[in-house]
């Protein structure tokens, strides 16, 4: 989907699709800067449990990104993105996680469609809006109620090029609109992007992930910052993490 870089036109692909892509947010050097801290922080921490491992050791994800590597805020706080995001999501935005994505050459993995219906907490409190309580890598995450993911924003730095070799995001436009996966009714389409692309996303919006083509010699390297618009939450929950932005 081609979009031009006004904040206007950003906003209404978002709305109306559920995602948009904001091109060459990050340039070459900061990309290759971000790998390389990246790199070092999977070096020193190599034993920690949120670093999520194949079979051979290669890294392939990672949650608790905003405690493994507080930088990481960065990517928004230091781009242009700073401003778009505190105008969709307001002057009291913050991150409230994140995580990492890799298909490391010869190792990759797919997801099925799915919505981003989780959020991490600091523990579990009162069930009822808040449902389904799980413990993802030590940290409390529940669902959240769907009036809380519609107003939630997710920022996707792509690292790497993103294209039809090396396992693209797929996504159903306008499925963000219906809260249950199934109830959708347009033709999903792949997202394509390019190194320092940044891709907006509603969390209610239906995605999946394929699995690289054979032989793919490349990674797809994928910053996930989950935002909110306020760093209060209701029934006696809060933020595992609130980063303002």
């Amino acid at each position: 989907m081609l979009i031009d870089k006004t904040h206007g036109s950003d906003a209404f692909h978002l709305d109306t699709d559920g995602y948009c892509i904001v091109p060459a947010v990050l340039s070459a050097e900061r990309a290759a800067d971000a790998i390389a801290a990246w790199g070092a922080i999977c070096r020193d921490r190599a034993d920690d449990p949120a670093i999520l491992k194949g079979e051979d050791g290669a890294v392939c994800g990672a949650r608790n990104l905003l405690r493994l590597w507080p930088a990481v805020v960065e990517l928004i706080r230091a781009t242009a993105l700073q401003a778009m995001m505190l105008e969709l999501l307001g002057p009291r935005a913050g991150v409230v996680r994140g995580l990492y994505f890799d298909k490391p050459p010869g190792r990759g993995w797919a997801l099925p469609w799915h919505k981003d219906y989780n959020i991490a907490v600091r523990s579990h409190a009162i069930v009822g809006r808040f449902r389904k309580p799980t413990i993802k890598a030590g940290v409390a995450h529940v669902e959240a109620p769907e009036e809380l993911l519609r107003q939630m924003l997710t920022v996707r730095f792509h690292l790497d090029a993103m294209d039809d070799d090396n396992g693209p995001l797929r996504v159903v436009p306008r499925s963000h609109l219906a809260y249950e996966v199934g109830d959708e009714v347009r033709p999903p389409t792949v997202v394509r992007c390019a190194a320092g692309d940044a891709l907006l996303m509603r969390p209610l919006l239906t995605h999946a992930s394929s699995h690289c083509e054979a032989g793919c010699a490349r990674h797809r390297r994928v910053v996930h910052l989950e935002c909110a618009p306020s760093p209060e939450l209701p029934d006696g929950y809060e933020w595992r993490d609130f980063v303002a932005i």
